[in-house]
């Protein structure tokens, strides 16, 4: 099955290389008709892969070539570096770019202008079409990361009060524009949302049977200043396609489709792991080493400075290191353990927060599980390690030594990696912060003061 699924891959991307070489040809030899033929039949997500592999002096020709509706179905696809729309619009002409922008849909068209200056973005806008213009810039008046920052304001609302025959003339009026049609939604005269009626409901309904009687009032909607996290849980959690955006008196704004909610789900996975993983940034990789140094460098700093608090911590026992100078063996293990199970358990609880489990459970049952597997993880590595350094070292109390404090830091690390990020979440600082280095770094601390503690308290028992 999956070397089925690896050949079709290859020919996917056969197929692909053949079919760009042949555009790239047609622009080569200026074939315009050629080109459209070719060009206009790929998938919009095709179109864009193709654009963005060419050269400036090639994309300049497709300007020429594809009118500014046909270039905004290829930018709504497109996947690149935020930085990198400012060019790209820079190398269109102005109007060209106001007008591509004003066919897009507001969503993605305030998206691109978010991802540009402030000047640049106010001389598209005044320059467009005064109708879209108004919708653009209604949206990057909200919040970014808000439901009102991703809402799309293109879709099919139909009053209480009309029939099935007057809402398919207005769904059939108004679908080319909206950008699903499979919901439409009802609201009363003053837009306050009533309810929703799928397509398929109103096709089979009888024509003369009102949209008040056939929708479903049972509608699920979402504030306009929630939070996109929020959103994109409420569409998993009920297999939403959209979900209707509101003010605080329930007028209809805007809707969000599951497509702009999969981009909010990548953005915050990604920027999840980027600060897991102690890096401001992840979503591209960087094409100057001095623009990841830049990245990476504020978490090593504050990282270097706890490591070297370590060190010094390890220096305070200096003494008991040169009466028994085996015991620095067991640093590297004991610090080690102790930082990948709290690592371990700081993911259970960031994941619990980033999908909202944690909210249909108390927080404390996280803790004392967190606690529980500790102890049990704590015991077992104890034990065996006591059992590993007798059989070494011929030493029982270095093994007790070593299996006690392994015990404890395990529970510890355990504790301390579910409770940081609860902490933090309960502060409203993104628990993500809590990164496995910073994590790690602070394990490695609490591990280094049990073990050497205990080690100065048994010293006497020492071989």
């Amino acid at each position: 099955m999956e070397e089925m699924k690896d050949r079709e891959r290859e020919r996917e991307r056969e197929s692909s290389q053949v079919n760009n070489e042949f555009l790239l040809e047609a622009l080569k030899t200026e074939n315009l008709d050629q080109f459209r033929t070719e060009f206009l039949e790929m998938h919009p997500y095709d179109q864009a892969q193709f654009y963005t592999s060419l050269s400036d002096e090639f994309r300049s020709v497709i300007y020429t070539y594809l009118s500014p509706e046909e270039m905004a179905d290829l930018f709504e696809n497109i996947e690149i570096d935020e930085e990198d729309y400012e060019s790209l619009l820079a190398e269109m002409n102005p109007s060209y770019a106001a007008d591509m922008l004003s066919h897009m849909y507001a969503d993605d068209a305030a998206d691109v202008l978010n991802e540009i200056n402030d000047e640049q973005a106010v001389s598209y806008l005044t320059i467009m079409d005064d109708e879209a213009a108004s919708e653009i810039q209604e949206l990057l008046n909200y919040e970014e990361s808000t439901a009102g920052s991703i809402m799309t304001t293109e879709f099919i609302a139909i009053e209480a009060n009309e029939t099935a025959r007057s809402a398919m003339q207005i769904l059939k009026r108004e679908a080319p524009d909206a950008e699903t049609i499979y919901y439409v939604f009802v609201t009363d005269q003053e837009k306050k949302l009533l309810g929703v009626l799928s397509l398929r409901t109103l096709i089979i309904a009888d024509e003369d049977a009102l949209i008040g009687d056939l929708m479903d009032d049972r509608v699920v909607s979402v504030p306009v200043s929630e939070d996109q996290e929020e959103v994109a849980r409420k569409i998993r959690d009920y297999n939403f396609l959209a979900v209707p955006v509101v003010d605080f008196q329930n007028h209809l704004l805007g809707i969000i489709t599951v497509d702009d909610i999969i981009d909010v789900m990548d953005e915050e996975a990604s920027d999840d792991y980027s600060k897991l993983a102690g890096i401001s940034d992840l979503d591209h990789v960087d094409k100057s080493p001095f623009s990841a140094a830049k990245k990476r460098l504020p978490w090593l700093v504050i990282l270097l400075f706890l490591g070297l608090l370590t060190a010094s911590l390890i220096g305070r026992f200096e003494e008991t290191l040169s009466q028994k100078a085996i015991l620095a063996v067991f640093i590297p293990l004991i610090g080690g353990m102790a930082g990948n199970t709290g690592t371990q358990a700081l993911a259970v609880a960031v994941r619990g927060i980033a999908t909202g489990e944690l909210e249909q459970e108390s927080k404390w049952k996280l803790v004392l599980r967190e606690a529980g597997t500790g102890l049990i993880i704590g015991l077992t590595c104890g034990i065996a390690i006591i059992f590993i350094v007798y059989f070494w070292q011929k030493d029982l109390m270095l093994g007790l030594l070593v299996g006690i404090s392994i015990f404890i830091t395990l529970i510890v690390a355990t504790l301390a990696g579910s409770i940081v990020p609860l902490l933090m979440h309960k502060m409203k600082i993104d628990p993500a912060v809590a990164s496995g280095p910073f994590i790690t770094t602070i394990n490695d601390l609490i591990s280094i003061l049990i073990y050497f503690g205990l080690a100065t308290l048994l010293m006497g028992y020492l071989l």
